[in-house]
């Protein structure tokens, strides 16, 4: 695995793989890897020649009050596995690299839909953060496929319109979310867990397949639905951010004759943020 930290020396390899006619797989992160990370470096290997990771901790999708001080660097441990998943290149670049002019005059990138709801709406900024980097990401690497993971499906959305409004040329494969044996979703939040945590925060899980079921068994009262999960979250002692029932494709919520719904929940912990989803087709 070679390893860049300057956006010209990745360019040049980069040049060659291309020159030699391969194929260039993409997946972005923030780093503190686990499994859930390293199918995403598979799923790219499968489908492509070279497979590209970044390690970018990237301060522009942090909140005022949110963990970017404290959020795990673990780039010692991050190299082995992603020298283990057969990783071609891994480009670390510092901030000065990513924001050259610094973070007050970088040039944005604002995606006005889908933004502003769920993770949006208790997180300001966040999108535009992510939008901004994912679009500089793209630009440096140039993909041909970039591997998503479909736990934070809104973040895949709203991904998925920039590359379709700003007519990138990269296509944005989506990886299905890989759960622990209690279906709680991977993150790298759930080192923040306590012991006495640990055992209950399935629920999330659990409250998103029960109203996913009730859909299924012919249920069209959403709005009573949600309130049931939340009821549920909370009676395991857990704040509730949303649980909502949306359409798919724009995240609006769902219409009794929309058929294709996904159901996507966030809860607190005492010092964690989870987020979950599930879908289903009518």
């Amino acid at each position: 695995m070679q390893v860049f930290h300057h956006v010209a020396s990745l360019r040049k390899a980069l040049a060659e793989a291309r020159r030699d006619g391969k194929t260039i797989g993409f997946v972005p992160t923030m780093g503190n890897l686990h499994a859930a990370h390293i199918e995403l470096v598979n799923l790219a290997r499968q489908q492509c020649d070279v497979v590209v990771v970044s390690i970018f901790v990237n301060r522009l999708q942090f909140g005022l009050n949110e963990d970017w001080d404290t959020y795990p660097r673990t780039m010692q441990e991050d190299m082995a596995k992603l020298r283990a998943a057969d990783c071609d290149f891994l480009f670390h670049p510092e901030e000065a690299e990513i924001y050259p002019n610094g973070m007050d005059q970088q040039t944005r990138v604002i995606c006005p839909a889908m933004t502003d709801v769920l993770c949006g709406a208790s997180r300001p900024g966040h999108f535009e953060g992510v939008t901004t980097v994912v679009a500089k990401l793209f630009n440096i690497v140039q993909p041909d496929k970039a591997v998503f993971g479909i736990k934070d499906f809104q973040q895949l959305a709203v991904i998925r319109r920039m590359v379709e409004d700003l007519c990138i040329p990269v296509e944005i494969v989506a990886a299905p979310v890989h759960r622990e044996d209690d279906g709680l979703a991977m993150s790298s939040r759930n080192g923040y867990l306590t012991e006495e945590e640990r055992p209950k925060v399935a629920v999330l899980n659990q409250s998103l397949n029960w109203a996913r079921s009730e859909i299924e068994n012919g249920r069209r009262d959403f709005a009573a639905l949600e309130d049931e999960a939340r009821m549920r979250i909370e009676t395991a002692g857990f704040k509730v951010d949303y649980f909502s029932i949306c359409n798919s494709k724009d995240l609006q919520p769902a219409a009794h004759d929309d058929r294709e719904i996904t159901l996507l929940g966030a809860m607190y912990t005492s010092g964690a943020r989870l987020i979950d989803n599930v879908s289903l087709s009518m």
